[in-house]
Formats: C-alpha cells, sequence, structure tokens
C-alpha cells in the first residue's frame, strides 16, 4: 500500500485535491477534521487537555473552542504544548485508518494535512505531493472562503511553513493555478505511484 501525503499553504487547494483523489476511489484522511473528533472523543487527548487548560476546556462532550483558543494564541508555547498532546494521537489514528483500509485491498491512501511537514506527519506516508498556486490568488481564495480580510489572511499564511521548503521535501509538486489542468497532473501522479 502506498501513502500519499497531500500539503499545501492556506488557499492552495489543498481540499479540492483530495476531492478529486477520492473521485478516483482513493480514500483519503483529513487531519483536520479528525483532529477534531479526537479532541472531543479521544480519552488521553481530554485527560491532557484538561490538565493543561482546567475542566472547563469541555462542557460535556463539546469542547470550549474559545477557551483553546485563546490559550492556543497566548504564545508560541503553548501551541506547542496542545500539539504535543493531539498530533500523536492524530499519527496513531491515520496509522490505525491506513490499516483499515489495506485489509480491505486498497492500494493508495492520501493524507491531507496542511502542516504535514510542521507535525511530522510527512513521517507516515511514503511520498508527498505539494499543492502549489501563486500568492495572490491563494489570498482571494482564502479571503472568499474565510470571509477574512488580506491582513487576516497574510498573518495566517505568514505562520506556515515556506512554500519553497514544503516544495523541496516533497516528491510531485500540482499545479492549481486555475489553469493547468489537475486532472492531467494527478493522472499522471497516480501513474508514477503504480510504477
Amino acid at each position: 500500500m502506498i501513502k500519499l501525503g497531500i500539503t499545501g499553504g492556506i488557499g492552495c487547494g489543498k481540499s479540492y485535491v483530495a476531492h478529486l483523489l477520492q473521485e478516483r476511489g482513493i480514500p483519503v484522511y483529513d487531519t483536520d477534521r479528525e483532529a477534531k473528533r479526537l479532541m472531543v472523543s479521544h480519552p488521553v487527548i481530554r485527560r491532557k487537555l484538561t490538565e493543561l487548560l482546567g475542566e472547563a476546556v469541555y462542557e460535556g462532550d463539546v469542547l470550549n473552542k474559545p477557551l483553546l483558543a485563546g490559550y492556543l494564541f497566548a504564545c508560541k508555547d503553548n501551541a506547542e504544548r496542545v500539539n504535543s498532546v493531539v498530533h500523536p494521537c492524530v499519527y496513531d489514528d491515520f496509522l490505525r485508518w491506513t490499516k483499515m483500509h489495506e485489509c480491505s485491498g486498497k492500494e493508495t491512501v492520501a493524507m491531507e494535512s496542511a502542516i504535514l511537514f510542521e507535525s511530522g506527519f510527512d513521517r507516515a506516508v511514503d511520498r508527498v505531493l505539494m499543492v502549489y498556486a501563486p500568492m495572490e490568488l491563494r489570498v482571494r481564495r482564502a479571503m472568499e472562503r474565510d470571509h477574512a480580510s488580506e491582513e487576516q489572511v497574510r498573518l495566517r499564511m505568514a505562520a506556515q511553513a515556506d512554500d519553497e521548503e514544503k516544495i523541496s521535501r516533497s516528491d510531485y509538486v500540482v499545479m492549481n493555478d486555475g489553469i493547468s489542468s489537475l486532472d492531467i497532473q494527478l493522472d499522471r501522479i497516480l501513474q508514477a505511484l503504480k510504477e
């Protein structure tokens, strides 16, 4: 089984590329969605977040997102503390999910993660596909999608790893500029993975 990591910066179109792979029959593990699920359901995460932030971090089975966000953005060390709790559980959950798909005969699965390299999730995959788009297009897409100002989007982008670094660490780069055919690019990559 081949495990393909999908990464890229804000507004590059990672989720759309993941959707196109799903249409081709490749299961995709969305780390953002699964991290949110695990933060509520995983007993280790619940215990450790409660130790970090107190009982108020959960209201029954609901995560107190404003409290967590306030803690996360208060300082870089806080974000690292939360990530050190959540990321290992997401990593293990991906490996469990992968085994399930391997048992069902899938030859390829994928993991979508904006922070694939930063989180260490790249260690769980065999190949990495970087989705790239020009900066101005990414800013415009993120502003429209998130109903955010240009300044807000650029601040979020500045907090992410540099595109050039991600490209240098990736096996494949898909250009998502609205001109180049994603279908043709993905078909070539999938063919290369089979070979």
